[in-house]
């Protein structure tokens, strides 16, 4: 429980800083940045302290990276522009748990109690009452419907990694091998990083191929990487030059890839070694919550009265969900 509430903690700040790195960067190249960066930090404490890449459930980790921290993140990152972050976090917490919890149960055979049930539909009640838009949506159409699209592949995503995880993490025991949170997320986002790679490719790739027709042309004219997100709603990025964007964003990757891929996910793969997904996931789920004062702060961002009594509802499930653990 006590890993599952730090990593709520952490979720909200990389949602804060991703935010700011987003826009500064773009969506899939902001992505890719921070998992490369969070991959050396994880390298350097899973190598020095951990098990590095052992274990029996290494490649089951490694496919559940490519799922949660890649599919799950790439998707993520692309619905946000699309759909704005609360109802983008909306439909990527409240679906990834109920998924979790269905695929859990018909694969691993885990079981919940009717109280801990119970309590998790309350703290996503709480969260869809207070993160659900106000009004209708001014996106174009087509637009709304890309970014339900990817917000609901996110979810599937990051469900299917938490899955995933707790079959690696049985793996582990059943051979009676150690595995700390940690070694596991590090494990992970060697998937995740391949998988956001290719995705910065396949959005960078008009940029490469006209820089390698610079290169071989005698003028050599140079342009600006525009990032493929630009396609999306927000185009800042690709106004920007390469130094220009390292030089606003740079300490925002960082501080985003410690306090997310890093310390967060490890917090919650501990969470996930001690606790079935579908109550680790509810509880999770009070990130956007958590965010709603630094949003005040750094946004000038008033919560209505709705969010402020959702927020009530998703902590009171939260307590119940503790007290009957």
């Amino acid at each position: 429980m006590l890993g599952a509430v730090l990593a709520t903690i952490l979720f909200a700040f990389s949602a804060v800083s991703g935010a700011r790195v987003a826009k500064l960067m773009g969506g899939t190249e902001a992505n890719f940045w921070r998992l490369s960066l969070a991959t050396l930090f994880l390298a350097a404490m899973a190598h020095g302290f951990g098990a590095g890449l052992a274990g029996n459930g290494f490649y089951i980790f490694i496919l559940s990276g490519c799922i949660g921290f890649g599919l799950g993140d790439v998707s993520l990152f692309q619905a946000y522009p699309r759909l704005g972050s609360r109802l983008t976090i909306l439909i990527v917490h409240c679906l990834a748990a109920p998924f979790a919890g269905l695929v859990e149960w018909l694969w691993l055979g885990t079981t919940l109690t009717a109280a801990q049930i119970a309590s998790g539909v309350i703290i996503l009640a709480g969260v869809a009452v207070a993160l659900a838009p106000e009004h209708e949506s001014h996106e174009a159409r087509r637009q709304f419907g890309i970014g339900i699209f990817f917000a609901v592949l996110g979810a599937i995503g990051q469900g299917g990694g938490v899955v995933l995880s707790r079959k690696a993490y049985e793996l582990c025991r059943l051979a009676e091998q150690p595995m700390d949170g940690i070694t596991a997320a590090y494990q992970r986002i060697l998937g995740g990083v391949i998988i956001s790679g290719l995705a910065l490719l396949v959005v960078k790739r008009q940029f490469l191929l006209a820089r390698a027709g610079d290169l071989q042309s005698p003028t050599g004219d140079a342009t600006n990487p525009a990032d493929g997100d630009s396609k999306s709603p927000a185009h800042a990025p690709g106004d920007m030059s390469t130094a220009e964007k390292w030089h606003k964003s740079g300490k925002w990757i960082v501080f985003n890839a410690l306090a997310g891929p890093t310390l967060g996910v490890s917090c919650y793969q501990w969470a996930l070694k001690t606790t079935p997904s579908a109550v680790v996931l509810p509880i999770v789920a009070l990130s956007p919550l958590v965010v709603m004062p630094f949003s005040r702060w750094l946004e000038q961002e008033r919560p209505s009265r709705r969010s402020t009594i959702g927020a009530v509802i998703a902590v009171a499930g939260a307590v119940a969900q503790a007290l009957v653990k």
